[in-house]
């Protein structure tokens, strides 16, 4: 995987710039019909094998990536691919912070095939892996990840997205004398937050979609941080989606080997617009100036790449 590492950031890098002029139009659809366009064309011209297994759809919805599709010009290279084209689309289109371009990739049948559903995740840095559980009590997962960070509860910095149906968590956090951090849209970043420790963020805690979380899920394990989720299905129908997917113990915890089962694997995102991590793009002198974070699972060695693309290098 390390020999496709900048190919991968070019994809993250291209969707990025092909969604900035829709940044504030108001324009979901274009706007992620641009990015999702521009990460097709890059991954297609890559030389590898890969497979769609976290994207945005099924095959009748189309020109999204959807799951199953298959990309690349071949190779030796067996890959299966998670993707959001534009993670935060409703920040995009309304010209506001934390839209980036995610894609991860892990060798050939690593990557949990998860259903687009509601999941429960939660997520540490690295000196706190190995000190969660979600099937434990918010409480006592909180005095863990301080005694593991050697922090008192009253340190802790826990992220969770400001939702009615978190309300429960928040009172519960700020009870044992936590602080909660609230954020409104794009857990991806958050989750990787954790495992950078200059932001002073300790925990991530929420339910969101499950595709978000497998993204999460190979960037922590990348960045050494840990991840567990729990798939949440609200209906019949979606008990018989986990089911097709394979996964039959729907109610059991998936913990970080289950969520990507290998070292082997790396994580891309480009800004585009400013986020606790990366910047958003610049545009200057008659060139795109973009921001990314790119790592990698064998070296779990963090870059912040900044790339410049002429404009009409892209146009």
């Amino acid at each position: 995987m390390q020999s496709l590492l900048l190919d991968f950031l070019k994809v993250t890098e291209s969707a990025a710039v092909a969604a900035l002029p829709w940044v504030g139009s108001g324009d979901k659809i274009a706007a992620d019909g641009a990015a999702t366009n521009a990460m097709r064309e890059t991954l297609n011209k890559m030389k590898m094998h890969s497979k769609i297994v976290i994207g945005e759809g099924e095959i009748d919805e189309a020109p999204m990536l959807y799951i199953g599709e298959e990309l690349g010009k071949g190779g030796s290279h067996e890959v299966d691919i998670a993707v959001d084209p534009i993670e935060g689309t409703t920040p995009t289109v309304n010209g506001q912070g934390n839209a980036i371009t995610v894609i991860a990739a892990a060798e050939k049948g690593a990557l949990l095939h998860a259903p687009d559903m509601y999941m429960k995740k939660m997520a540490v840095g690295p000196k706190a892996k190995g000190h969660i559980d979600l099937d434990a009590p918010i409480e006592e997962n909180i005095k863990n990840v301080a005694k593991a960070l050697g922090k008192e509860v009253t340190e802790l910095n826990v992220l969770i997205q400001d939702r009615p149906r978190h309300e429960e968590y928040i009172e519960r956090i700020r009870e044992t004398g936590a602080k909660v951090r609230l954020f409104h849209d794009g857990d991806v970043i958050y989750a990787i937050a954790t495992c950078i420790e200059s932001l002073g963020v300790d925990m991530f805690l929420g339910i969101g979609g499950a595709p978000e979380g497998v993204l999460g899920a190979v960037a922590a394990r990348c960045m050494g941080g840990e991840m567990q989720a729990k798939l949440l299905p609200r209906n019949e129908e979606e008990i018989a989606r986990c089911i097709e997917m394979g996964i039959n113990n729907f109610e059991s915890v998936l913990t970080q080997d289950d969520l990507v089962r290998t070292d082997d694997c790396l994580f891309a995102a480009t800004g585009i617009t400013d986020n606790i991590i990366i910047d958003g793009i610049e545009t200057n002198d008659g060139n795109y100036h973009t921001s990314s974070i790119l790592v990698n699972g064998r070296e779990k060695q963090v870059r912040y790449v900044k790339s410049v693309y002429p404009v009409k290098a892209i146009v």
